[in-house]
Order: structure tokens, then sequence, then C-alpha cells
């Protein structure tokens, strides 16, 4: 940060104070002399310990802290009285769960949320890392907010989620956009009440960024989205190190909840008349691995079988610990859904072994095959990367040849992006754009094919729907999703929203079904 930036920065935070210049220009020499760790050392409020990447890689399985004693301060309990809270959320539901809880802190602290950024006198943009678009939607939203905060110097500009844990990007941030107040990462939510403090009543900006493992906080309290879904986090990290993926540096190792603390939580939703619960994980069923008891993701999903909730979900899979007794709980039907997001990344052995994914194209194939026989009916869908780097035009073709074995009804793809601190980001992006563009162009196309022809089959069917809401296209429709999934428009009164409802299919898209509201309301106790 250069000493024009530090005065422009200190210029919001005291409302322009004509004596604010005077003192900038005493101590301009010296500044100039510290160097830039000192220079952050000196000006900011820091808690912030660079990650670091090879000692995140030889991680040791290390007991995580669980604690049940979250409280918000007292002399903050009534901060946020008459003030309003704004949070925008980029990337997964992990990070949408995660929007959640800072609601919940925010809401008991007093705050009220609002849409309107000239109305908030909390803003906070919880990031993505995943991909280098996510990345520059930020600091161009980041740009954007500095005219509002020049006009209301009182105004907290916070930044949080997976880009405050890359070392990068907290620099980026010191260095060009002193204006930004707070910069929090993914362990330490539950510390927003004290660095709200701090960014009240301090004149710098407040940086706390831990490269440690986070613990696990249970009773944070908690805004949902609506009352007819909810996330339901059973664990948290990863400890895969695929080449291309920044999490597991910016979430930590794997942590799993205890199951008892999971079930009294879905049972709590079952009561509160949720319909939909996910249960969430980067590496979901990987869960359990790092207990101290022998208990995975299957044995939580069947005892959550018995909880009168009509629909469970689960995401993200890795179908390296896609295993036997999962597939056995979940043939079981009933509350536990057959639609599966199972990534594969890519079709050829190859490509996978240089992402470090740890099963082969053979190994996947086989999965699918386990996965179909337990349960014929099953939705699949995945993830795949094109242009990953050295990626033949065969190995293009293997990627191919798999999404129509397998039959894919859906499948979110995307171009390879370089994150730094990666292994992969160290070899040469040696596939040209176009040529990346145009494989992403063939996958997409034959992804869309089957996704039509997946929903041709349901013309003429009648389907159960959870009804969401109005449809964003028209206030006249309504709309929900089917137990796999799909997407259905149909029309029908307001007071149904909510609820699961049977629905004939009239019309099928590529993506989308168009219904006929049945009289009759599905029975879902």
């Amino acid at each position: 940060m250069n000493e024009k930036q530090r005065l422009e920065s200190q210029q919001i935070r005291q409302g322009n104070s004509p004596d604010v210049k005077s003192e900038t220009n005493e101590n301009l020499n010296r500044l100039k002399k510290l160097s830039s760790d000192e220079l952050i050392s000196k000006y900011f409020q820091t808690t912030y310990e660079p990650p670091n990447l090879k000692k995140a890689r030889s991680r040791r399985k290390k007991d995580v802290d669980i604690h049940y004693d979250f409280d918000i301060p007292l002399e903050m309990k009534a901060a946020g009285k008459g003030k309003k809270f704004l949070i925008r959320t980029y990337g997964c539901q992990m990070n949408e769960h995660d929007t959640e809880v800072m609601a919940g802190i925010l809401t008991n602290m007093g705050y009220e949320s609002t849409d309107d950024t000239n109305e908030a006198d909390i803003i906070l943009l919880n990031t993505c890392a995943i991909r280098e678009n996510a990345e520059n939607k930020v600091f161009g939203e980041i740009g954007h907010l500095k005219p509002l905060k020049l006009e209301k110097p009182d105004l907290i500009l916070g930044v949080c989620g997976c880009m405050s844990q890359e070392e990068s990007v907290v620099n980026r941030i010191l260095k060009k956009h002193p204006f930004v107040d707070l910069i929090f990462g993914t362990h330490n939510i539950h510390r927003l009440p004290t660095l709200i403090n701090e960014a009240m009543f301090g004149k710098e900006m407040v940086v706390e960024v831990w490269s440690k493992e986070g613990d696990i906080i249970e009773n944070l309290p908690k805004v949902r989205n609506g009352k007819i879904k909810a996330w339901v986090n059973i664990m948290y990290g990863c400890d895969k190190f695929c080449t291309y993926c920044i999490v597991p540096y910016t979430r930590g190792k794997e942590r799993s909840r205890r199951p008892e603390d999971i079930i009294q939580e879905v049972r709590h939703l079952a009561a509160q008349g949720y319909k939909e619960i996910t249960l969430l994980g980067q590496n979901v069923n990987a869960y359990g691995k790092d207990l101290d008891i022998d208990y995975g993701l299957g044995d939580l999903m069947d005892e959550i079988h018995k909880i009168d909730i009509p629909r469970v979900r689960f995401t993200t899979s890795h179908p390296r610990d896609f295993d036997d007794r999962l597939i056995e709980v979940l043939a079981q039907g009933g509350n536990l859904l057959d639609h599966i997001h199972l990534p594969v990344q890519s079709g050829s052995s190859d490509i996978l072994r240089v992402m470090a994914r740890r099963y082969t194209r053979e190994d996947y194939l086989k999965l699918v095959r386990k996965i179909r026989e337990a349960m014929p009916n099953a939705t699949l869908t995945t993830d795949i990367i094109v242009g990953f780097p050295n990626e033949t035009d065969e190995q293009f073709e293997e990627t191919m040849s798999l999404v129509e074995e397998v039959g894919f009804e859906s499948a979110y793809t995307f171009i390879y992006s370089p994150r730094e601190g990666t292994p992969a980001a160290k070899w040469e992006d040696n596939i040209p754009m176009q040529v990346k563009k145009a494989r992403l162009q063939r996958l997409n196309a034959l992804v869309n094919k089957q996704s039509a022809e997946a929903m041709k089959k349901y013309e003429g069917q009648i389907v159960k729907v959870l009804v969401e809401g109005e449809s964003k296209k028209d206030p006249e429709v309504l709309s929900g999703y089917t137990e796999r999934n799909k997407l259905v428009n149909f029309k029908g009164p307001k007071s149904i929203i909510g609820e699961i409802v049977e629905v004939k299919i009239t019309n099928t898209k590529t993506w989308t079904l168009d219904g006929e509201l049945v009289e009759s309301v599905v029975e879902v106790n």
C-alpha cells in the first residue's frame, strides 16, 4: 500500500478530516522506509497468517474442538439496532449456508436485512475462489462500492469467504482497496460480532484470516432462506488435494460434525415443517472418516431415513468415497432421493491421474454400474472440466464417450481455470482458448441432447413437485422441483407454495418441464 492509498483510506474512515494530510506529510519519509509487511502490521489490525501450502499438504490427524458455547458479546447484542445489513453471496451451497449463519449472527445483534446497498450499514461480500471469473466479479463489486463508501464513511464494507483465505487476494485488497474495512476467512465466522466491533471503533482495516484449521461451532444462529428447503452442514473441508482445486487450502482439512448434533438439527427442521434438506460437505461422502467411531455417511443417512421429513439430498460427492454401504442405504428409497451428483471431471484415466482424482475411468464406470443395479431409475449429474493442461483431442473424446455411456441428465461444465497456489497453476496452460471453447461447445451440445431426451420421458407422467414459489419469468406460474431435481412450471393457487403436489407433465424442454396441477395435494405426513 502506498502513502496516497493510506491517506485515501484514512480520509474515508475519519470523514475527510483536514488534520489527516498534515499528519501524513510529517510521517511520509519514515513510512517510505518500511517494508510491505511492516506497513501491513502498522496500519491494520491483523490476525493474518498467510496460508502455507506445504503445511496444508502435510496435514496430520488432529483432534478438532467442538464448541457449544457461542454467544454474542454483551456490548454487541444491540449494536445493530436501527441498522441494516446486506450480504452478497458468490459460489457454492457451502457459501450460501455460511451466509445464513452470518445473517443469523447479525440479526441477533439487532440488524435487519436489506437488498438495497444505499440502506445498508454493513455490506459483506461472501466470496468464492473456485474460478477466476468468480474472483473478477468480486473485485468488480468492490470497485462499484467505493463511491458508496466515500459517501458513507461509517458504512462497514467486508470481504469474507474463500477468497479471503488466499494470500494473494488479501494482499491485493490491502494494497489496492484500502477503503475495505474488514477481511475475515472461512474458519472464524463465529468471530463476526467481535470483528464488527473492531471495525466500528478502530481506525484501521481489520484483517483476521486463520491458516490454521477451524474448530466446529455448534450453536450458531441461522436465518435460513425460506421455510421449505434447508441446508444442513455435516462436515467442513477437504483432504483430496486435486491438483486444480483451491478448496483444501481455503476450507481446511476434513472435519465432521458429531452424528447426534446433525440428527438433532434435522429433527428440529422436520418439526418446523421443512420439506427438504440437503446434507452439505465439500466432500460429503468422506463424512465420518475423521471421527473416533466407525460411522460414515451411509450410517448417518440410515438414521435420517427414519425422520419424518419428505426429502433428503446430499452434495457434493467424490467418487473415491462413494462406498457400498451408502449405495445400500440409498436404495431403501423413501425420503432418500436417488438424484446423485457425482463429479467425474474427465473421462480420461490419464487426465484423472494428473488431476490427482485417485480413480480411473474404469473405477468410475464400475461405481455407476453399482448405483444403477441398486437404483435402476437413479438420475446422475456431474461436473466436467475441459482444456486441462496437456489434454489431447483423444483424451477429450474419452470424456465425450463417458458422458454418453453414463447418460448424465445434466452437467456443470467448465473451461479449466488456473488457481494460484495449486500445483496445476504452475504447469503450462498449453491449449489454445479457441480449442477449449470448441470442446466446451461440443460437450454442452451432447449434455443438452441427453437432458432433452431424459426430459422427453416425463411427457404424460404425473410427478411429485415441491412447490417453491412463483416462476422467475411469470408470477402467474408456480415452479418447483421433482424428486429427481427436474424443474416444473405450472399454474396453481399460491396457497400450495411449500407443499408437495402432483403435476401432470404436458410439455418437455431441454432443462424444464411444463405441467398441469392434479387437484389433490400429496400427503407428506
